[in-house]
C-alpha cells in the first residue's frame, strides 16, 4: 500500500518541483562562480589597430581606440553585475523553493512511516 501512496499524483508534483529547482539551483551556482571570476579576472579587451582607407587615410585616431576600448570594459563589467544579480536572483528563489518541496516530502515519508508501523 505505501508503493501506492508514494507514487501518487501530488508525490510526482513534488520530486519534479524538487528536481527543477535543483537543477535551477545548479545553473544558477555555476553562474555565480563564472560571474565572480569574470569580476576578478575580466576579459582583455580588444585592442584594435587604426582603421585605414583604401588610399591609407587613418579613419580612427588612437584617443578614438582607447574610448572605444574603456567603453568595451565597462559595457563588459556592467554585463558582467547583471549576469551575477540574475544568478543571485535565480538562486534566491529557487533554493528556498527546493528546500520546501523537499520538506514536504519528507514529512510525508515520515508520515506514512509511521502509519504503516501502526498497522
Amino acid at each position: 500500500m505505501a508503493a501506492t501512496s508514494r507514487w501518487s499524483l501530488r508525490n510526482i508534483y513534488l520530486y519534479l518541483v524538487c528536481l527543477i529547482t535543483l537543477i535551477m539551483v545548479i545553473v544558477a551556482a555555476v553562474g555565480l562562480v563564472r560571474n565572480v571570476v569574470e569580476l576578478v579576472y575580466p576579459d582583455p579587451g580588444f585592442y584594435d589597430r587604426p582603421i585605414v582607407s583604401v588610399d591609407g587615410e587613418v579613419k580612427q585616431s588612437e584617443e578614438d581606440i582607447v574610448a572605444q576600448n574603456e567603453l568595451w570594459e565597462k559595457q563588459d563589467r556592467r554585463n558582467t553585475i547583471l549576469g551575477f544579480v540574475g544568478n543571485g536572483a535565480m538562486l534566491l528563489i529557487a533554493g528556498p523553493l527546493y528546500l520546501y518541496h523537499w520538506r514536504k516530502i519528507e514529512v510525508e515519508l515520515t508520515d506514512e512511516d509511521a502509519d504503516d508501523s501502526e498497522s
